[in-house]
């Protein structure tokens, strides 16, 4: 354990350090992802309308998504916001509000894709049976698409569980900001800390992300369609 540098983790409270920062990533992904579903259901029904204003929206909303790296929207929301506009958004609302705006675009395009999939048959059925539009989506196409997105959203938490590690470059002590801290703590007594540390950090990620991950791949055998 010495040569590792494993030790450290077990002075002090050094150990109960780490958990409260893997709460902290936890935290935020998981508001974030109850937020990104919700939007991204409304979004994602918008980008099966034929309005050609709204699509092309969307579609660079999506764009932006997929072409910025969530660590530069991370400094545009937390310090360019403030000196442009003159908000005070604290570190976890920023990184909240960015990992909102990625996943909305990202369960948005999900949503898209499972209501495509959706048989053309079912749209003209329900329309056949006198449903109105808004009947169709909420009876219908809805149920449908939220049973086969449940296993793509849950693969969405876990991805973002993982992004929030970029949250330590704005100042938020999550796990490994405080691996770092401690790290540096003990650089002199204990050399080899990084090693032993982060690869507990790694352990600890891998306990959080592997049942989600499996329940992902259970339902999916299950509601498969």
């Amino acid at each position: 354990m010495q040569d590792l540098g494993i030790d450290v983790l077990f002075k002090g409270t050094n150990f109960l350090r780490l958990l409260q920062g893997l709460w902290v990533s936890v935290e935020i992904s998981l508001i974030s992802v109850v937020i990104s579903i919700l939007l991204g259901l409304l979004v994602g029904i918008l980008m099966t309308f034929k309005n050609p204003v709204l699509r092309a929206v969307l579609k660079v909303y999506l764009e932006i998504v997929r072409i910025m790296p969530q660590m530069v929207l991370l400094f545009i929301v937390y310090f360019g916001t403030t000196r442009v506009f003159g908000w005070d958004l604290s570190a976890e609302t920023s990184a909240i509000f960015v990992f909102c705006f990625w996943g909305t675009a990202e369960m948005g395009d999900l949503v898209r894709g499972s209501i495509k999939s959706i048989n053309k048959i079912q749209f003209e059925s329900s329309f056949a049976l006198g449903m109105s539009k808004l009947q169709t989506y909420l009876y219908v196409i809805l149920p449908q698409t939220i049973r086969r997105l449940i296993p793509l959203s849950i693969n969405l938490i876990t991805r973002m569980i993982k992004t929030t590690s970029l949250v330590m470059m704005i100042g938020i002590v999550e796990v490994l900001k405080v691996a770092q801290q401690i790290i540096e703590a003990n650089r002199k007594a204990s050399p080899n800390a990084a090693f032993g540390v982060f690869a507990v950090v790694f352990l600890l990620y891998f306990l959080v992300c592997w049942p989600i991950s499996r329940l992902s791949v259970y339902l999916e055998k299950r509601w498969a369609l």
